[in-house]
């Protein structure tokens, strides 16, 4: 699987990949479910954050969102939080969806999150939990 991350990565850093491969590419790892990927995806995550690529942030946090679960609230909430001028829409469903998967787990680990040092978290955090059930 490890091999199918570094493809991925290397097809998120190329202009020029085909993106339904691309997102298949995603699909596969994230149906996996394999947790021992999760440190590299987070590593990934926050490079494409330093990076200001939008495009492998939603695609990333995806397969963080399928494999990690509510788990991996807080690392999806402080991506959501760099403002890269894209509109979110794919990374703002899967922090919803799991937020409405696990309302407990989600509210134990979003409240935190709210009194944040960095008020873009913060915001970023109590939006999350207005889609509590």
């Amino acid at each position: 699987m490890t091999d199918l991350l570094t493809r991925l990565t290397a097809m998120l850093d190329d202009l020029d990949s085909d993106v339904d491969e691309t997102i298949d590419l995603a699909d596969e790892i994230a149906a996996s479910g394999d947790a021992g990927l999760l440190p590299r995806l987070q590593a990934e995550l926050d490079r494409a954050l330093a990076e200001r690529n939008a495009y492998a942030r939603e695609l990333l946090g995806g397969v963080l969102a399928a494999i990690g679960g509510p788990e991996i609230l807080p690392a999806l909430i402080r991506a959501s939080a760099v403002d890269l001028g894209d509109d979110q829409d794919g990374l703002a469903t899967e922090i919803v969806d799991l937020v409405q998967a696990d309302p407990k787990t989600s509210r134990d680990l979003l409240q935190p999150l709210t009194h944040d040092d960095d008020l873009a978290v913060a915001n970023r955090a109590d939006w999350a939990l207005r889609f509590l059930p």
